[in-house]
């Protein structure tokens, strides 16, 4: 039996729904020497800025329980090395590709828009880092800045718009519908939960950066939550991230209502989880006889 995996945001088709989460893939180039990464729905780059960032002191990665605290703090060479070394080598990959951009100010959001418009197939715009002091998460935790930074972006660009939301948050569908009402096509969720690791003996935090954003195993289900919540009050799709580490996660965040899904932490155990967790999801619906994985999408209701 054929499945039919295909999915849409606005006007740009996938192929299938899964994607790998920004910052935790890098541009892809290398993971490409791994596995055929065209056979993903797409990538969504590590995140642009315009300048070059030096990013958040050393240490960056601390380990917990069922997860990973990172403060790397958006540490990139900015957006004319993208043109110049980045962007040449991923046009060449089949598969869509996503820029996930973030700025100090709603202007530079707008101006990295503009600039990458005619070369990417849609935006990630990145709302929701916890680990920078200027834009990052504070755009994502007031609904007046998350506002100005869409409409913003919506303005410079006619390509699908993706909006990265922070977990940290009181009401996170009412960042969703903001977005929705102001030219979002999707919202991806969820970014990082802040935390924090003290190293006992030294008597300071692990981190280089003192607080750092927990990824893995140990949220997925606050994100599943999240994305259930968000799905019930929007009328865009959904990309659901957040602890999958394998197809049945997977098949949990299409069941909460997500259309599509992030790969993140997982890549850092097992390079090609993405692909791994694509071939599980393409046998459990020929298992359970489902031909169009549309079927399966926001099932569960409390009822």
């Amino acid at each position: 039996m054929k499945v039919d995996l295909t999915t849409n945001i606005g006007s740009l088709k996938f192929k299938n729904p899964v994607l790998t989460a920004s910052g935790t893939f890098g541009y892809g180039l290398l993971m490409n020497e791994i596995f055929e990464i065209s056979e993903l729905g797409g990538i969504i780059t590590k995140s642009i800025t315009l300048s070059k960032r030096e990013g958040n002191p050393v240490p960056r990665i601390a380990e917990t329980a069922c997860g990973i605290l990172n403060s790397i703090g958006l540490e990139n060479k900015g957006i004319d090395n993208f043109f110049s070394e980045i962007l040449p080598e991923i046009r060449k990959l089949k598969t869509n590709i996503i820029a996930s951009i973030a700025g100090e100010t709603e202007h530079e959001y707008g101006s990295l828009a503009e600039r990458l418009d005619k070369y990417v197939n849609a935006f990630e715009v990145n709302i929701s880092c916890p680990n920078v002091k200027k834009g990052g998460m504070s755009f994502g935790q007031d609904l007046t800045s998350t506002k100005r930074v869409v409409k913003k972006v919506r303005e410079k660009t006619s390509l699908p718009l993706i909006v990265k939301l922070t977990p940290n948050v009181t009401k996170v569908e009412d960042f969703g519908k903001m977005s929705e009402d102001n030219g979002a096509n999707a919202i991806s969720l969820v970014n990082t939960y802040k935390g924090l690791s003290i190293d006992v003996k030294r008597r300071k935090s692990k981190l280089g950066g003192f607080t750092g954003g927990l990824s893995g195993p140990a949220i997925k289900p606050l994100a599943l939550y999240a994305v259930w919540k968000i799905a019930r009050n929007v009328n865009i799709p959904v990309i659901g991230c957040g602890g999958i580490s394998d197809f049945t996660d997977a098949i949990e965040f299409f069941m909460a209502g997500a259309s599509l899904i992030e790969v993140g932490s997982a890549t850092f155990r097992d390079p090609d989880a993405s692909l791994s967790i694509l071939e599980g999801i393409r046998n459990f619906l020929e298992t359970e006889g489902i031909k169009n994985i549309k079927e399966i999408i926001g099932v569960i209701d409390e009822n």
